[in-house]
């Protein structure tokens, strides 16, 4: 637990001083006692007229900026970091926004219970009350001095408090669509999504659906957990996706090799790994690649290659 909360202390320390991006806090109109969460934003990432890249790791112990702590852990930064994507993006002028969709409540101390002095409710006299709390107070000491000799890593008891509109992954996608990249000066919006991000955005998409359409450009995926039949995904957003979206999943085929899928949804190519962890950095090259084509082929007619290629093998397997 410890190690954990050191990496992510770490890695918001990165992209803070080593990718100059910003702390912000969530809610936005937030009272000061209220549980609050934060993302993080580059400096151009609202007024940024061109292009905007935004970032959602998967569902469990990751934080902000991290895609797998088993790769930071075993292997090295760039692997099981937003890092390099964050850095490349900021090179090639977007503007970033990385989400933090795990960060959902805050843990505080549960209350102690109120003991009342008499168990039938009568007033016992202040002599024998006094004597029965010195007494009380003594064997409580005696037996937290036991617990904490016995079991020193003993966890007080705890409670969530849940965070406003961010109380889940799907929850936070929507939150910061409509307080920050639905008011983005972004011509060209993509996201990056991996695992249950993926689930994530289908859920935006279903709930934002015009306002995804007519804002996002393209979007890369990454061994995405999402499923167009369970989260009732209707069919104009299932085109959509045939259309701007590619899925880079786990398989032992060669990188962009197209992968046949079970679903109407967006083509599906290998990630050149079949480490789940290790699509979204193994793809990192072909993502870049695939969102410039489809930058292109926003200002004109062309399709991005990489969705055409995967289109035309899927129709000729069929």
């Amino acid at each position: 637990m410890l190690l954990m909360k050191i990496i992510t202390k770490y890695v918001y320390e990165l992209l803070e001083k080593d990718c100059n991006l910003q702390k912000i806090s969530i809610p936005v109109d937030a009272t000061e006692s209220e549980p609050k969460s934060f993302i993080f934003m580059s400096e151009d990432a609202l007024t940024n007229p061109q292009k905007l890249m935004v970032l959602i790791h998967g569902s469990g112990v990751v934080r902000a900026g991290q895609w797998a702590r088993r790769l930071i852990i075993n292997e090295d930064l760039d692997s099981g970091t937003q890092i390099p994507f964050i850095k490349r993006a900021v090179d090639e002028g977007y503007g970033v926004i990385v989400l933090n969709p795990n960060e959902n409540y805050i843990e505080v101390e549960k209350p102690k219970a109120h003991k009342h002095s008499s168990s039938d409710g009568t007033e016992e006299p202040a002599e024998k009350r006094e004597r029965k709390d010195k007494v009380s107070k003594e064997t409580k000491k005696r037996r937290d001095f036991y617990e904490k000799y016995r079991n020193p890593q003993k966890e007080k008891q705890m409670m969530q408090l849940f965070i406003r509109e961010n109380g889940s992954p799907e929850e936070h996608a929507v939150y910061v669509w409509d307080h920050f990249i639905a008011q983005s000066a972004a011509e060209n919006v993509f996201f990056v999504a991996h695992s249950y991000g993926g689930l994530a955005f289908v859920e935006l998409m279903i709930q934002r659906e015009a306002d995804v359409k007519s804002k996002v450009t393209a979007v890369a995926l990454t061994d995405s957990v999402h499923n167009v039949w369970h989260q009732e995904a209707g069919k104009t957003i299932r085109e959509w996706m045939r259309e701007n979206c590619c899925n880079w999943v786990s398989s032992s085929e060669p990188l962009d090799t197209s992968v046949e899928s079970m679903l109407p949804d967006c083509p599906r190519v290998s990630a050149g790994t079949d480490r789940h962890e290790l699509t979204s950095w193994k793809s990192f090259p072909s993502i870049f690649k695939f969102f410039a084509e489809a930058s292109e082929a926003r200002s004109g007619s062309q399709k991005p290659a990489l969705t055409r290629r995967s289109h035309r093998i899927k129709h000729e397997e069929l």
